[in-house]
Parts: C-alpha cells; structure tokens; sequence
C-alpha cells in the first residue's frame, strides 16, 4: 500500500509562500543563506544529540554541508549529515510554518524588498525563500537514530505531497528545481561566489565539487573524478585571533547569529583566561527587533561548551535589561550535559553572567566616550530597555546610570541626550541635588509650572516623559553623591533659598492665612492642604505630592493597569502674588469664590498633564464666569 500523502498548507503558509515568491524577487541569493545556515543548525543539534547518546555521532566522517549544481537538470541540492527529521517532524515543520513567528512576520512587512528580506531568518521561515528561485522543491530527510526516511514535495503552491524515500545516511537534502528566471544558481561559479559572501563564517565546512580545468578539443582522455573541496573558511570565528578576523566577518557573522541583517552597531570580541575560561562576542545591534517588548520572548546569547553547540537563547547569562544584546558565548568550564534548570542553579553561570554583564556596560561606555553620534542612535533604540536596568541590576546601578541620556531645560529639546555626568558638571555652587519633572509627555513636562522658579534661577531640570521613568527614578535614588529630587513632591529646598526668601514664604503663610482656610473649605475633600510657594512665578497654582507619595505618572499608570490605590488627595500650593489669587482674596460671594477655587484646582490638575474628573462642571464654570467678565 502507498504511503504517499497529499496535505494542503494552512492559510498562513499560503500567503507567505505567494509572499517570498512574488515580493522578494529582487534580493533572491538570500535563500542559500537561510539553507545553509538551516542545515548549520541541524548539524548542532545532533553533535547536542550525541552527548547524550554516542550513537547518534558521525564519527570520523565528520559533519559537512554538501552544496551540489546539476547545470544540464538546473537544480541545485544542499545536503546535511545533521539531526534530520521524521515524517511527523516535516509536516510539523514544514506544512505550517514557524508557527507563532508567522503572524508577526506578516504585520512586519513593510513592502520594501530590500527590508522584507532581511525579516526572513529573524521569523523562523527561512526555508519558504526556497521558491523565490524555485518552481518545485524536494526534502529527502532521515531522522538520526531512525532507518526510515521522508520525501516532501511542493510547487508552494496549495499543496504539499509526502512519501517514504530512501536515503543511506541521517541528514536532510534539499533539491531546487530552478524556475527559467533563476537559472544564474545553476552556475556553481554564482553559488561559490554567494556561498562566500553571506556563509564564509560558518563553522561546518560547505563543500562542493572542484571545478575541472576545460579540456582541449583533442584532449580524448578521461577528465580526473572531482572531488569535493571546502568553500567556506569553516572555523568558528569567535575562536580566531582578533587581529585574524576583519571587520566584514564580525558583520556577516552577526547577521547569522542575530538573523538580523542590518549591521550591528558595534561589538566585543575576548578570551577569558584564569578563574573563568570563555570566549565572548558580543553585539549590540542598530535596530531593534520585532519583540523587544515581550519580555517573555526568546532572548539571550547562543551558548557552547568547548566549541560545542548547547543551545540558542541562553537567557542566564545576560540581565533582561539587556536583552536586546546578541553574540555568542563559550564557555571552557561548563558540564557538556548542562541542562536550563541547572544553567539556574549555577554559582559557575552566576560568574558568567556578571562578566559578560559588566562587558556589555563597558562596550557601551566606550561607545559613548568615542562615538557620541553613534551612542545616541543606541539609546534612541534601546534607552527605554537600558531604563529597566537599575531596578533589576543593584549591583551596575551607578554604571547604569552614567549611561543614561535625558532631555533637559538646558536646551528644553526633546531629544534624550543630556549625560547625568554633564548635569553634574554644570551644577550651580550650592546646588546639592539633581532635579527632574515628570509627565506623559516632553510638551508637559517643559511647561510644566513647577519648574518656573527653577527656570528664573537658571537651574537646570530633567524632562522625563517616558512611561517608565517614574519607576526607574524609584530605584535611582542618587549619582556621584547627589540626590535626585522630583520637584513636584513634597516641600521645594532649592539649597540655597536666602533667608529673605524663606521670611518671604513665612510672610505669605501669616498674611493669607484666612484665604487658605477659604480655599480648604472650598476644596473639601480633594486636597489635603493649602499652601504658598516659592515654586511659581507665572502660574497661580500647582498641585504636588508629599515626599515619599506616588507621582501623579506612577498612579495614573498603576490605575489604568487596573492596580487599586489608596485614597491620596494632593497639595494645593497656592502664588499668593499672582492677580488671580489677589482677586480671589477680596471676593465677598462665597458661591463666585467656590467657582474660582474650583477653577484653580482643575488648571493645576491639567498643567500637571492629568485629567479632570469632571470635564463638563469645569466648562460649565468657564463659561459662567466669562459670561460674568463680559457683563
């Protein structure tokens, strides 16, 4: 009985493949570079596979990649001697695409075919490139372990078939039967020359039959059999020299390790020797990849052991605030058969983890000492990851900090480029703290009322207006010595208030006495005190919060996540010297005076960037009131 099945792809498989077929014809060499780097990964998992059981090895045959070129057929076959799949392994595989990766994949699409090529491996679809030059592909595989082997079959179009094959060896072939529009990857000249740009750093050797010299017209003798010679360099990179590997192969070996083929924005290249024994090449990239955001999402670095591949995305080894950070580690110390749970339990991995942390923050110290162009377009990127890093890294938290950027009042621009180290320099003399503002916006946070005296007295405030930095300057709490203070919480001590001014202040609570009380009474239940300032210059009024409260930030993002809060009503602090306020003071109508208290309270609370219980009652009081002005 046959055991030949036809399987249709699932609606996701249908588009992608009409996808690679028909938006990426202009970049279509990059389909050898998904294949040989898919049959790299398999030969990792069975060298990871014969750990454990040492019948799955090759032995002394040796793991190899075999590129082949039939120019009379026009096809053209990768082979691997790797883990090799079974029947159930290729439907799962290749019938339904990268499953969870699709989707994503498609939303990521941008129409440019340059871009969307460079999305392929990064998704896990790697294969499907296939039929960008192929109108029929073939999978011969054989799974290590097993005698039976699988042929699976498909135009890429609706349909796939699957059947029983024979194949001497575990391992897959991949045979393309070139479309007449791709006949150029029937050269075995074009196939070396792309084989070189894009998989000279792979450390299985890819091998393909040596080209013969051409013979003469009356040379009758039997051309010598070729032999299969290697192409690529075939040497993990990361255990050459430094001075051995030039700066083309640090970046095609990013785009392998990452699937990332943008070029990396720098990277860091050692050997470890004495209490710890490794070999780390780090990369920080120039852009961010689809699931930055997910912190749930594969991360990490590839691990070895003794230049044998464990595992991808070895998370142990780096912080989750540096999870966009992608390389390579191996390490000389680690058990062969190490397993996750014990990568967990590891005082060895603890080790690890801290060196390869504190490299990453001594590249990107460096990158900033050198490069400050460069530098700003990684924080662009990644600062609001970088942000997470002193709440989870106590330890880095001042080397953390110094590779924070911040707008400022120093140039009131919105772009994040304000060292702490640079604030510090600029410090006023008796200055003994650094200030910052905080809201949903930069708008905000620059017009913000509290920053007024601030801005009379020339000193310098941070602008902080993304979601997390209420919650970073929570776990940053000082640098070099200096206190970093929210200028919306708690009493304003600027350090060197002169006594007049602090009389001043006195003066203001003794004199206006009877209109504070006024205002509590008219705001009942929505401040908690009523106070003057020295804070404004402009404004009549700002609301604040005590010392050790939450932010107004803080709370509205706790409560939109749906986090119940205690009760905590705000400061009205009160210009006793703005015209409002003295207008106020001598308004005999309780009802009209009620109306401006309210008035003042709501555009304090929408200076801060909040917003109003009820929108429509301070409208309403608008109105009445200009209607009263204009009698």
């Amino acid at each position: 009985m046959s055991s030949k099945q036809t399987m249709g792809f699932q609606t996701e498989a249908k588009r992608l493949l009409q996808l690679m077929i028909h938006s990426l014809y202009s970049n279509r060499e990059i389909f050898l570079r998904e294949l040989i780097s898919n049959a790299s990964d398999a030969i990792d998992k069975r060298r990871f596979a014969a750990i454990e059981d040492s019948t799955l090895d090759v032995g002394g045959e040796g793991y190899e990649i075999r590129v082949d070129v039939d120019e009379t057929a026009k096809t053209l076959s990768i082979s691997d001697n790797g883990i090799g799949m079974s029947r159930d392994d290729i439907i799962d595989n290749l019938g339904t695409i990268a499953k969870s990766g699709t989707a994503a994949f498609m939303e990521q699409l941008s129409g440019d075919q340059q871009k969307d090529s460079q999305l392929i491996g990064q998704f896990g679809v790697g294969f499907y490139s296939s039929f960008i030059v192929a109108d029929r592909v073939e999978v011969i595989s054989r799974k290590a372990g097993e005698a039976a082997a699988t042929r699976w079959e498909s135009t890429g179009e609706d349909e796939f078939d699957i059947d029983e094959a024979q194949r001497d060896i575990p391992g897959t072939t991949v045979v393309l039967h070139l479309g007449s529009e791709s006949e150029e990857f029937a050269s075995p000249w074009r196939v070396r020359s792309v084989i070189k740009k894009y998989s000279d750093h792979i450390s299985v050797p890819v091998m393909m039959l040596e080209q013969a010299p051409p013979q003469g017209e009356d040379d009758e003798s039997e051309p010598p059999e070729a032999q299969w010679e290697r192409i690529n360099e075939a040497k993990a990179l990361w255990t050459r020299s430094r001075s051995e590997v030039s700066e083309d192969e640090y970046k095609e070996f990013y785009r392998h390790v990452s699937s990332d083929y943008q070029d990396p924005l720098s990277w860091s290249h050692n050997r470890v020797e004495g209490k710890l024994d490794y070999t780390s090449l780090l990369y920080i990239p120039s852009q961010a990849p689809f699931d930055l955001w997910n912190r749930e999402g594969a991360r990490g670095l590839k691990l070895y052991i003794q230049r044998t591949f464990i595992m991808d995305d070895a998370e142990q080894f780096l912080p989750l605030y540096m999870r966009f950070v992608k390389g390579v580690l191996d390490s000389q110390d680690l058990p062969l058969n190490i397993s996750r749970e014990i990568l967990q339990q590891s005082t060895q991995v603890d080790s690890l983890r801290s060196a390869v942390t504190k490299r990453v923050l001594d590249m990107l110290s460096k990158l900033a000492k050198s490069d400050e162009e460069k530098y700003q377009s990684f924080w662009d990127v990644f600062g609001n990851v970088l942000k997470e890093g002193p709440g989870e890294d106590f330890a880095n938290r001042e080397k953390i900090a110094e590779l924070m950027r911040f707008a400022s009042t120093h140039t009131d621009e919105s772009v994040q480029n304000v060292a702490l180290k640079q604030y510090v320099e600029r410090m006023q003399d008796g200055q003994d703290a650094i200030y910052y503002v905080v809201a949903d916006n930069h708008v905000t946070a620059k017009n913000s009322p509290h920053i007024e005296v601030f801005r009379k007295k020339g000193i310098e405030v941070l602008l902080l207006s993304d979601r997390i930095d209420d919650w970073l300057m929570g776990h940053l709490s000082e640098f070099d010595g200096k206190a970093l203070k929210d200028i919306a919480k708690g009493e304003l001590d600027l350090g060197e208030s002169t006594e007049e001014e602090k009389a001043e202040l006195e003066a203001a609570k003794t004199d206006n006495e009877g209109l504070f009380d006024r205002l509590k009474t008219a705001l009942d239940g929505r401040v908690s005190e009523v106070r003057p300032t020295l804070r404004l210059t402009d404004s009549p009024a700002c609301l604040v919060v005590g010392e050790h409260e939450l932010g107004a930030q803080m709370r509205r993002i706790l409560e939109a996540a749906g986090q119940e809060l205690p009760d905590s009503d705000p400061i009205l602090e009160v210009n006793t010297s703005h015209g409002l306020v003295k207008r106020m003071d001598g308004e005999q109508d309780e009802d009209r005076f009620t109306d401006l208290a309210l008035i003042l309270l709501d555009q304090a609370t929408l200076a801060q960037g909040s917003q109003l219980d009820d929108p429509a009652s301070y409208v309403a009081r608008m109105n009445k009131l200009m209607v009263e002005m204009s009698a």
